[in-house]
């Protein structure tokens, strides 16, 4: 006998709903209200799940290093994000490093070649090469930040960067009291003639820098930095980090240079207006100005970004504070030196 009519399409033909249509790949069912069971709505899988079948109830969650796909059916490997060498960004803090670093190896050939005229000689030529080569080397270190993270530049990223501003912040705090010094030693009566020898000023360095090598070397034995993959700071990609291992051994680093810049500072503040045509105290305090109001601005600016941007505005904090301590300090003497030799003496040096 034939199949009654209707029968073989029922058979055949699964039951539609009439108020709802199937759910594709990369949606789930979710159930109306007050309605019939077989009602419901199609909803996109939550961030980080997807759907591969039709008419799932439910999505699945991706691997942790995985991350949905756009018609989010398929769960593909996450982005690795780093500040490269190649990426634009990287490129340019590349290049900004490396013209500083020409300009302050230029201003010191040319305190080397004027060695022996007034203006490299007052208040210590020798403090004024040990911080153009800290100076150097700041700028230097800048360039550590870029690249993939591993144990040793995460290691030599935050210790190399707090050593070698600490002897450019003890260089500077140096030629600060070398100046209030040299001034207090012109009136009569003074005993400190005896401590304008270069001793004192390479004591100062010295002591402050070993102080936060200290620091440095308690950091690593402690709680060294380590290369981190984080997973959770943006969707869709692993950012690979330098966890500094001990945040309060950072911020002590961090705050012993606040220290030393914030008395240098202070000190030239308070020598800005001693009676001397080139009195160095000036531009010591704008240097420090700038270095303050950079990095009062980083900490806030850091802590809101993430991943490769927060590399980026701590490399841009190194690169504007290194530049102004060079251009305060060394650039009002390269432009008499250059430009203006007729002021290059000691009476125009002295003249009150």
């Amino acid at each position: 006998m034939g199949a009654a009519p209707g029968h073989e399409s029922s058979s055949q033909t699964p039951p539609q709903s009439r108020c709802s249509q199937s759910c594709a790949p990369g949606y789930r069912k979710l159930p109306r209200e007050r309605e019939s069971i077989c009602c419901y709505d199609c909803i996109l899988c939550p961030a980080g799940e997807i759907s591969n079948e039709t008419d799932m109830d439910n999505c699945i969650r991706c691997p942790e290093d995985q991350w949905p796909n756009e018609k989010g059916n398929v769960c593909i490997p996450k982005i690795i994000s780093f500040l490269s060498h190649q990426e634009p960004l990287g490129i340019v803090l590349i290049l900004i490093s490396i013209f500083f670093l020409i300009i302050t190896a230029i201003i010191l050939g040319i305190f080397i070649n004027y060695r022996d005229t007034p203006i490299v000689k007052s208040n210590n030529s020798n403090l004024s090469y040990i911080l153009l080569v800290s100076l150097l080397l700041c700028f230097l270190c800048s360039l550590i930040f870029i690249g993939h993270p591993d144990e040793v530049t995460c290691v030599l990223q935050q210790t190399v960067f707090g050593i070698t501003y600490s002897i450019s912040l003890s260089s500077v705090l140096a030629k600060t009291i070398i100046v209030v010094m040299a001034f207090q030693s012109t009136k009569p009566g003074s005993k400190l003639h005896k401590w304008m020898g270069s001793r004192v000023s390479y004591s100062i360095v010295l002591s402050c820098s070993i102080f936060q090598v200290l620091l440095c070397l308690v950091w690593l034995g402690t709680a060294p930095p380590f290369p981190y993959l984080n997973m959770q700071a943006e969707d869709g990609t692993i950012q690979i980090e330098c966890n500094e291992g001990s945040a309060i051994a950072l911020y002590c680093v961090l705050g012993y240079l606040g220290f030393l810049a914030g008395i240098s500072f202070i000190v030239a503040f308070l020598a800005r207006n001693l009676p001397d045509s080139f009195n160095e105290a000036k531009h010591i305090t704008f240097s420090m100005l700038v270095f303050c109001s950079v990095w009062v601005s980083f900490f806030p600016t850091y802590l809101s970004t993430r991943g490769k941007y927060m590399v980026a505005v701590e490399i841009f904090a190194i690169l504007a504070s290194s530049s102004g301590i060079l251009g305060c300090i060394f650039f009002p003497k390269c432009y008499i030196i250059l430009l203006k030799p007729d002021r290059n003496n000691r009476k125009y040096i002295t003249k009150k």
